[in-house]
């Protein structure tokens, strides 16, 4: 098996597209059909199901892909170390984040890797923290910063950053407001809610927090930015359960504590892969970082 069919069959995988992988990768359309012939008769399985308007992947296809992406992470990760052994730090640092993480000044760390690191070709990616952790484990990013949603594995680790409990926002003149009291799960289960996609940390600890305590709750107004979710709340259109610093964004609006949910904590972690294959760059990022 040669990287570049690897390389071939992501590139296909990707753009579900022959003719649009072979422009990205210049090479022949006829050349890239025939790399991933190759790589079928090696495994004695199609890759793809083929229409005249698109490719998807098979089951075996599916299979192949994450592990295709970590075998090309590690190569490249093995070319960007022997450049750093030769004092040279080199190649792409691939970042993902949440939004308004808290722990870290991504925008002023990034400034300060650069500034050391001139050479690095930067990329972020922006999306919630499951997506963010499946981005890390199948080698498409380098690292991400993101909410702790699942415990560490043999392909992903995690590095503590900072924790939070969780708050309740409201509208000044909300009930829950005018009371000025902590609240509970249950005094929230008949509330409109405000709050982002499923995939986001803060949702994901909320949905957890109440699931555990048996209360459902409606999230009516779900958003995708965190100024939006302010905006909705300064209009009195619901409530939201968010990190305790997101109640420094909007001096407008009251925060109550959030009692009642056991170890319901807003936990960000830097998401890394096994040390052994933990990008050169990755490493001068963390290294920044911890300074």
């Amino acid at each position: 098996m040669e990287l570049r069919h690897l390389q071939h069959f992501v590139a296909v995988a990707e753009d579900q597209h022959f003719t649009r992988a072979a422009e990205r990768l210049m090479v022949s359309q006829s050349g890239l059909s025939a790399s991933i012939r190759a790589l079928e008769r090696e495994l004695q399985t199609p890759l793809f199901v083929r229409t005249t308007r698109r490719v998807t992947l098979t089951e075996a296809g599916r299979a192949l892909l994450g592990e295709a992406e970590r075998i090309l992470a590690q190569v490249r990760s093995a070319h960007e170390a022997v450049a750093a052994v030769q004092g040279v730090l080199r190649g792409t640092l691939a970042l993902g984040t949440e939004q308004c993480i808290a722990g870290v000044d991504v925008a002023g760390l990034l400034a300060a890797f650069r500034r050391r690191h001139p050479d690095v070709e930067i990329r972020l990616r922006q999306a919630g923290s499951g997506a963010l952790a499946e981005e890390v484990d199948a080698g498409r990013l380098d690292l991400a910063f993101a909410v702790r949603t699942q415990p560490d594995s043999d392909q992903l680790r995690s590095v503590p950053l900072t924790s939070e409990p969780m708050t309740v926002l409201c509208h000044p003149t909300h009930r829950l407001a005018t009371a000025g009291a902590a609240v509970t799960p249950e005094e929230l289960g008949g509330e409109v809610f405000v709050d982002f996609h499923p995939d986001w940390g803060p949702r994901r600890i909320t949905d957890a927090a109440f699931t555990a305590a048996g209360v459902r709750r409606t999230v009516a107004l779900e958003v995708n930015e965190v100024h939006s979710l302010l905006d909705l709340l300064d209009e009195n259109l619901g409530v939201a359960v968010v990190p305790h610093h997101f109640r420094y964004k909007r001096e407008s609006l009251t925060a109550l504590p959030l009692k009642g949910t056991g170890e319901a904590l807003y936990e960000t972690v830097a998401l890394l892969p096994p040390p052994q294959v933990t990008s050169p760059a990755a490493r001068a990022l963390m290294a920044l970082l911890e300074a």
